[in-house]
């Protein structure tokens, strides 16, 4: 298969996040947000040096949460393309319809990456992250951002209207963050909420950045976050792909090309 479609397809959704600047700006918002607030407001709590270090020890979650707000906002795409129209000529293409999923994941993952790598210039810029700390964030950011990419798929596929999709955005994107340990180390939660932890993915995605920031301990082993992460990433994007083409093949051709129902 030729790659033309995929990258015509990446192409079109990096193009619509650089023309849309406000939804750069407010990507850098929300975390510095997060971080000046709570940061400085938990901090406020702790004595000497502490505070400082609890804004190191933020760095790793509001990056995750970056790519996990970016990722899952650029997924948004594929409910919005099938709700307008868009996604019948996409479907009428001659490719297999699985490659449009992945084509929208590859420009979600992009898209996460581009706003994540600005939020970390930007931490640099104000002394909380060095070149070397930086530099071991990429390969972190980019398993991250493949894993929340994959769970902004795997709602999108299911998901019929946009309204839809906001509804299950609103009942997990702020659990998911939450209860990953982006903000508190896992091992002071109580045990039911750590169980909760251990079965979310997007915890190892943030653990995984911690391990690249000398402030934050991290909860997990190395190997334990790229496994699961690879894993996770793996299904999710396989049956998000059956689900899509499934749904695509059962679907009567005239609602296809039409768009009516």
């Amino acid at each position: 298969m030729s790659w033309l479609p995929v990258k015509a397809v990446v192409s079109r959704e990096l193009s619509k996040l650089f023309r849309q600047r406000a939804r750069l700006v407010s990507a850098m918002v929300r975390p510095m947000i997060w971080l000046l607030v709570i940061g400085s407001g938990v901090g406020s709590m702790l004595q000497g040096g502490q505070q400082e270090n609890y804004l190191q020890f933020l760095v790793p979650g509001i990056v995750a949460m970056t790519l996990l707000f970016g990722a899952l906002l650029s997924a948004l795409t594929l409910v919005y393309d099938k709700e307008f129209g868009v996604m019948r000529m996409m479907l009428i293409a001659p490719i297999a319809h699985y490659w449009i999923v992945l084509a929208k994941l590859i420009a979600a993952c992009l898209s996460a990456m581009v706003q994540a790598l600005l939020l970390v210039i930007l931490l640099m810029l104000i002394g909380l992250v060095d070149v070397k700390i930086a530099l071991m964030l990429l390969p972190a950011m980019l398993m991250t951002a493949i894993c929340c990419a994959a769970m902004g798929g795997l709602i999108a596929v299911w998901s019929k209207t946009l309204d839809n999709f906001a509804v299950i955005m609103n009942f997990f994107i702020f659990p998911v963050f939450f209860l990953s340990g982006a903000l508190y180390p896992v091992s002071q939660l109580p045990d039911l909420l750590r169980y909760v932890v251990l079965i979310n993915p997007f915890s190892y995605g943030v653990d995984l950045l911690k391990h690249a920031v000398p402030a934050a301990q991290s909860d997990f082993s190395l190997w334990t976050n790229i496994l699961v992460l690879s894993v996770f990433s793996v299904i999710a994007v396989l049956v998000a792909c059956w689900r899509f083409s499934r749904e695509s093949v059962h679907e009567p051709l005239f609602r296809r090309v039409t768009g009516k129902p």
